[in-house]
């Protein structure tokens, strides 16, 4: 097969859907992998090391994408890249198509099988290749918080942790999965008073379990959230369904009872945020200020710390993405059939309830019966 691989266009990406080992890897099975040139710079991955892998380089995008079979990349494609979709192509990579209906129709009017990493689930029910970029968001998230609290970005001017003699920060977390608990295991490790809402009790029994009196758990209800939101400093929303828009659990109403200066920081943005005053941004222009509330809406924030996220996203993707390529994708999902979750769209269908729940005026169908 002839796999491609593209820079991102995305703003301030900087990760890439193939590192030079990946490269080596595809070839070493037998296939021709084809990279843009320079599409490795922003993870610390040069062209001569690409060519060394095995790799051919092209100097333009749009002839990456011409010649391919399968696209493996880092975020969805922008509009700038609808017009260079075929038929039958294979579109390896996040895609979050519930909040995005200008993607899923270039997906469907171009025919193109989009295997969405984000959907991916292990017959564990596990998200493979949503955790790495999970557990580095969680993390990133107490980061980034913490900063724009700093009085300079509009916070309130506290630091977390505090000193001795002064109150910790309190920091709220929505969602307890994957997201949530690098975030409680972040915030926890700087020293803030760390508060962790879900609406699974057996979740917070685990947690609960780990961290014992170092934090609050609380079950997910909206009195319970907003009167944890009321003291909260920071803020983090970390609610996934895959797959799915997110449901909206921090309320507009919430922001004129909450300190001035408080941070939001909303992971969930990918998938339509769970904030209902939440809009996506940008690492050019991260933050907005709504009702007195710093916002930090970034829809891609493990770009930031892209040498991190690229080696930990494609030790997760390649496995699967070397099973497309060697079988194709009907032998794939017959041998493996997890892989079948990950397919979004196909022949002009949506191939995934949860999107499809998004989209009933989008044809839909079972990818089991027609694959």
């Amino acid at each position: 097969m002839k796999v491609g691989c593209v820079k991102e266009i995305k703003n301030n990406e900087f990760r890439v859907g193939l590192t030079p080992d990946n490269v080596k890897a595809y070839v070493a099975a037998g296939h021709d992998v084809i990279v843009e040139k320079g599409a490795g710079l922003g993870s610390g991955f040069t062209d001569e090391e690409y060519e060394a892998a095995g790799a051919t380089m092209f100097e333009k995008a749009e002839d990456v994408w011409n010649a391919c079979e399968m696209m493996v990349k880092v975020k969805e494609p922008l509009p700038p890249e609808y017009p260079l979709f075929h038929e039958g192509l294979i579109l390896y990579t996040y895609l979050h198509l519930a909040p995005d209906p200008e993607q899923t129709e270039a997906l469907i009017d171009g025919k193109v099988t989009g295997v969405a990493y984000e959907t991916l689930k292990e017959r564990d029910g596990s998200l493979p290749l949503l955790i790495p970029m999970s557990q580095i968001a969680g993390r990133l998230s107490i980061q980034q918080g913490a900063k724009y609290l700093e009085k300079r970005f509009g916070g309130e001017g506290i630091l977390l942790a505090g000193v001795p003699g002064t109150p910790k920060g309190n920091v709220v977390i929505l969602g307890a999965g994957t997201v949530g608990t690098n975030a409680c295991k972040a915030a926890v490790g700087i020293g803030a008073n760390v508060t962790i809402i879900d609406i699974n009790l057996k979740r917070l029994e685990y947690l609960d379990d780990i961290f014992g009196a170092r934090i609050q758990t609380l079950v997910s209800t909206d009195a319970n959230i907003e009167k944890a939101v009321r003291d909260a400093d920071l803020v983090v929303g970390s609610v996934l369904i895959p797959g799915s828009a997110t449901p909206k659990l921090f309320k507009r109403k919430y922001l004129s009872e909450m300190k001035q200066g408080a941070v939001f920081v909303d992971v969930a943005i990918d998938q339509g945020g769970c904030g209902e005053s939440s809009r996506v941004t940008t690492h050019d222009d991260p933050i907005f200020i709504e009702e007195g509330v710093v916002h930090y809406c970034v829809g891609n924030m493990p770009g930031a710390v892209s040498r991190t996220s690229t080696i930990a996203l494609t030790n997760a993707t390649l496995r699967y993405g070397l099973q497309i390529a060697n079988k194709g994708l009907k032998k794939a999902c017959a041998e493996n059939e997890v892989i079948y979750s990950a397919i979004n769209t196909y022949d002009g269908k949506i191939t995934y309830k949860g999107v499809a729940e998004c989209y009933p005026d989008i044809p839909y169908a079972d990818i089991r019966e027609i694959l």
